[in-house]
């Protein structure tokens, strides 16, 4: 009887102190994030008149995206790697352009912002980047930096800005009101694609029709956050 009741204590502590270990070998959850094949869907610019908007020739070409084989949203243009683990890329939104007296739906495509996706955790962030506007803006990036033309409009008349902004910043990096906003027969981009230079540290932007100017680009290496293994998605 003494024998048989050791046997089973040292089967019970056996047992309860190998399960903190079976526990603590659990391996995360490993995600999948991919683009689906490219699509050309009919474009036309929000502001556009009503001779353009007719013309059903212009197109935009989007992307699904996938996180472990379930699509999470419709993207448009090249990605950016901004480290070996996350990209950023623009959204291509879907939006019901039916007035109410329409009797049916009527959707149309159009560029939207950016997000950033993080191939380990799958986790998609959208990127509210200052006064960017996904009509005319023309975002290039270089390292965890964006740099386009921005728009802001009020009640009393908008202005035009050089932009440069870094992910995890609060403010823009730099901002340099350039003029007035709208203007009159504006060109679509407003800027032309911004130009980058590493050493030292800057970027050359011109607005269409206009002079390029260039502005030296101060911030800290990278402040872009990457967190830990996110099994929620």
């Amino acid at each position: 009887m003494k024998i048989r009741a050791f046997v089973l204590s040292l089967s019970f502590l056996t047992s309860t102190a190998a399960l903190p270990g079976k526990l603590l070998a659990a391996a995360p959850k490993v995600h999948t994030v991919s683009l689906g094949a490219v699509r050309r869907v009919p474009y036309t610019q929000p502001d556009a008149t009503a001779e353009a908007r007719s013309d059903e020739t212009s197109s935009i070409k989007v992307r699904p995206l996938f996180v472990d084989d379930r699509q999470k949203d419709w993207t448009t243009g090249e990605l950016h790697d901004i480290t070996d683990r996350t990209f950023a890329i623009r959204r291509a939104l879907h939006v019901n352009d039916a007035l109410p007296t329409d009797s049916a739906q009527r959707w149309i495509w159009q560029p939207g912002p950016w997000i950033t996706v993080d191939r380990v955790t799958g986790h998609i962030t959208a990127l509210h980047l200052p006064y960017f506007d996904p009509v005319v803006s023309n975002a290039v990036w270089f390292r965890d930096y964006v740099a386009y033309c921005g728009t802001n409009t009020t009640a009393k008349g908008g202005n035009l800005y050089v932009i440069v902004a870094q992910l995890g910043s609060r403010r823009a990096v730099v901002q340099k009101l350039i003029g007035k906003w709208p203007q009159p027969n504006h060109f679509i981009p407003v800027c032309q694609p911004a130009k980058w230079e590493r050493q030292p540290l800057r970027v050359t932007i011109q607005p269409t029709g206009g002079e390029a100017t260039t502005y030296n680009v101060v911030g800290t290496s990278s402040i872009i956050e990457e967190g830990d293994n996110d099994d929620s998605n």
